[in-house]
């Protein structure tokens, strides 16, 4: 990818900084306090009273799940179940999906890694109620993007600034103790680094680094590997980075933050992908491909590494393909087909459940490449899975659903609950615009989602015998039976639909300005209105 192709890759986030300083400035007037804790923006019932329980219970894991750990006072939310404490992999992300629900909590599991930083720019792994680690770096969502996510939806300057600073400080210290080959590319040490417990990618290999100092190589010759999902990781924490700087007014930051996301993404295609496999592969010390297909893929398209042409290659072969990842559970950790998969299925294994965690995170990707359908059909299947297991659990079976018997209470499991939910059939706001994800339940059933836009505005949607209302305070702004994506203004004008079906269909839109618009809709299309 060329600089100009890249830099309108990182158009929208590079977009929000006018919003970003809108919003402080209308803050700091009103004399705002971000610590403050706030009503929940969102509402949701049904007449479904499975799903009804199900949704609740999520809400009270979650809230359940909310403490404080080991060097840091203020709220965060844990993992739960098994894990009692807060992982770089997955916290800063789970606080973001929570920030419609517990804002405080949201920039608390942001801020939280960077109080515990240490002076060298290391970030703990985690930090439990009891200790903080640095054993291993067990990173796979870049805490400078959804930092930057949060603070640019909040307007939060504290957020923004220690994001910025924090996660500048954590690149070079990546830079100086994960490239030790000299490649530009982001090592991984140990089993821990990718939080790929029990996963056959790191077969025979330590979980995590000598006296627990994630800076110690550990005395095996195969190691260290250039791992594809870490230096993925580190480009996209670039792209966030350099969306900060342009923010705050570091112009030339921003543009070296560019240059250097830009070089680690060329790295990471010409060394680590095989394209006779159309796979993402470790490749260890003594330059051999570690061979196991596993989510090692998702994670590289979670960052938008790859250009369109590319995605579609590896999404037709790999993650589309039933024979692989498109497992009627979506997403295993391990191919299907691949001879790694490891049965019997034993608790907290990376080595082919479908993991809470990875389908928490595939809406970062598939929406980004265009497969709102196809993620739909994940999202269905994985609430429908969690409302009759009526509890919430870490893994399932990839090819009937069934949970491995854990303790439950497990946070990511209830936010996905929590957020596909939402996407599947609410409304959510996106900066500017509304996107109304416009799904009538069977007839017969009932349903609303109200989401609070401001003190003053609330959007929602109505669902009652086969058809949906999308109302604004309460006033009618359209009708339809449909099944569509229709994202508006914030004053409810439409501006394009796509189609969240998996099947093509006409829908009709009725608005009460008398305009009438047919849509016709085919899965993963956008059509402008």
């Amino acid at each position: 990818m060329n600089r100009r192709a890249f830099l309108r890759q990182s158009a929208l986030l590079a977009a929000g900084a006018s919003v970003v300083s809108r919003q402080v400035r209308g803050a700091q007037r009103a004399g705002a306090d971000p610590s403050e804790r706030p009503d929940s923006r969102i509402q949701f019932t049904t007449s479904d009273t499975r799903y009804q329980a199900a949704y609740d219970k999520a809400l009270a894991v979650l809230a359940g799940n909310v403490t404080t750990v080991s060097g840091y006072d203020k709220p965060v939310l844990i993992e739960g179940s098994n894990y009692s404490g807060i992982w770089m992999e997955c916290g800063p992300q789970e606080g973001l999906l929570y920030a419609d629900v517990r804002p405080d909590v949201a920039r608390h599991n942001h801020l939280a890694f960077f109080a515990l930083q240490k002076d060298d720019g290391q970030i703990p792994c985690w930090s439990r109620t009891t200790a903080v680690g640095f054993g291993q770096i067990q990173m796979v969502v870049p805490i400078a993007a959804t930092a930057w996510e949060l603070a640019s939806r909040t307007g939060d300057q504290e957020l923004l600034e220690k994001a910025y600073a924090g996660a500048s400080r954590w690149d070079a210290w990546l830079r100086r103790y994960r490239n030790t080959r000299g490649t530009g590319l982001c090592e991984g040490f140990c089993t821990w680094d990718t939080g790929h417990d029990n996963s056959p990618r790191w077969t025979g290999m330590p979980n995590r680094c000598p006296d627990a100092d994630a800076r110690k190589l550990p005395p095996e010759p195969s190691l260290p590997r250039l791992s594809p999902d870490l230096s993925a990781t580190v480009f996209g924490g670039r792209v966030a980075l350099a969306a900060m700087a342009r923010a705050l007014g570091k112009r030339q930051e921003a543009d070296r933050w560019h240059d250097d996301a830009d070089d680690i993404r060329a790295r990471i295609l010409r060394r680590l992908y095989v394209a006779d496999e159309a796979s993402f592969y470790d490749l260890d010390a003594r330059d051999r491909f570690v061979r196991v297909r596993g989510d090692v893929i998702s994670r590289v398209l979670g960052e938008h590494v790859v250009d369109a042409k590319l995605f579609a290659t590896i999404y037709e072969r790999q993650i589309h393909n039933p024979r692989a990842f498109w497992a009627p559970y979506p997403l295993p950790s391990v191919a299907l087909d691949d001879p790694a998969f490891v049965r019997p299925i034993e608790r907290n294994s990376w080595g082919g459940p479908s993991q809470a965690l990875t389908a928490l995170r595939a809406p970062r990707w598939m929406e980004h490449y265009g497969k709102p359908a196809d993620l739909a059909h994940l999202m269905r299947q994985w609430t429908k899975a969690i409302s009759v297991a009526g509890t919430f659990l870490q893994q399932m079976d990839p090819a009937d659903g069934t949970f491995t018997k854990d303790t439950g209470d497990y946070s990511p499991a209830a936010l996905v609950l929590l957020d596909f939910t939402w996407r599947l059939a609410g409304v959510r706001q996106l900066g500017d615009v509304l996107e109304w994800n416009v799904r009538p339940p069977a007839a017969g059933a009932s349903a609303s989602y109200r989401l609070k836009l401001s003190p003053t505005r609330v959007a929602e949607i109505r669902y009652a015998s086969g058809r949906a209302e999308l109302l604004l305070n309460d006033r009618l702004q359209c009708a339809t039976s449909g099944t569509i994506r229709l994202v508006t203004d914030v004053d409810g004008r439409p501006h394009w639909a796509a189609g969240i079906d998996d099947k093509p269909g006409r829908v009709v839109l009725t608005f009460v300005s008398g305009q009438t618009i047919t849509a016709e809709v085919q899965p993963n299309v956008v059509s402008i209105l």
